[in-house]
């Protein structure tokens, strides 16, 4: 059995299990604890350091009624691998232990789509999908999960393998996780403009929309491409509704609002 180690382990987040346990329980205080937990199909959630964005990953997972599987698409931010790049057995190790890879449902999605790609080195310096195992490690202890790393920006794509996920997981508890960041690097003002475009668009689960505002508008919202492809997969098992639970950059943390990077949680039911 093949094992993935941490590649940002004391970068995006602390190093140690004492560490990174107080460091995503700060996560969760730093929102109101939801009283109740909603059932969803699909997120959306952010993968920057956990000292900047994790509280808006911690108030979409605090609000979850989460699975013991899931389907985890992240962007390809190196370039390395696969366009469409998928690990179908081993494990995924952070300092708060080991998460393996569910085997039963990779194989059921590779059997769905010839897209996808057996390839470990599209994930193995990957920090956008690493940065969620924290959390849900520390509200479920055990689970399961597919990791899907695509860098291919073509919606022909994004139709297939979010097909695929429907077909595949159909009624099953599974929920589909699709790792982004908002847009990147401009002034607070602009930065919150286009982040809210595309917010808008995922709301109005619209995955064309999306696709055509990215673009049209030059916002620099690097999982664009799992974001479109969970929006497909989940209209396709029947979501409805779609909810802002959080939205906020950079300069809220650090105080620096001439270059930001924008967050959001958003859960799809």
């Amino acid at each position: 059995m093949t094992t993935r180690p941490p590649a940002v382990a004391g970068a995006f987040y602390e190093g140690t299990p004492e560490r990174l346990r107080d460091q995503v329980a700060q996560c969760f205080a730093a929102n109101s604890h939801a009283q109740t937990k909603e059932r969803f199909i699909g997120a959306v959630v952010p993968h920057a350091g956990l000292m900047y964005s994790g509280h808006v990953a911690a108030a979409f997972y605090d609000l979850a009624e989460l699975p013991k599987r899931f389907v985890i698409l992240c962007p390809n931010h190196t370039g390395l691998g696969h366009f469409a790049a998928i690990n179908r057995e081993g494990d995924w190790r952070t300092p708060l232990g080991s998460v393996p890879v569910d085997t039963q449902l990779a194989d059921a999605l590779l059997a769905q789509t010839k897209v996808l790609g057996v390839d470990a080195k599209a994930h193995a310096r990957e920090h956008s999908l690493e940065v969620q195992l924290p959390f849900l490690q520390q509200l479920l202890g055990d689970f399961t999960f597919v990791p899907i790393c695509l860098g291919y920006p073509r919606y022909e794509l994004c139709e297939e393998v979010g097909n695929a996920i429907a077909e595949v997981i159909a009624d099953e508890p599974i929920g589909i996780l699709a790792s982004s960041d908002l847009n990147h690097y401009e002034n607070q003002q602009t930065t919150l403009r286009k982040d809210q475009l595309a917010i808008d668009a995922v709301l109005a689960l619209d995955p064309q929309r999306l696709w055509r505002v990215v673009e049209e508008e030059d916002i620099s919202m690097c999982g664009f491409i799992p974001t479109t492809t969970m929006l497909i997969a989940a209209k396709q098992l029947g979501a409805t509704t779609a909810r802002l639970i959080k939205h906020a950059t950079s300069g809220d943390v650090n105080g620096d609002y001439t270059g930001v990077v924008g967050y959001a949680s958003i859960v799809i039911a």
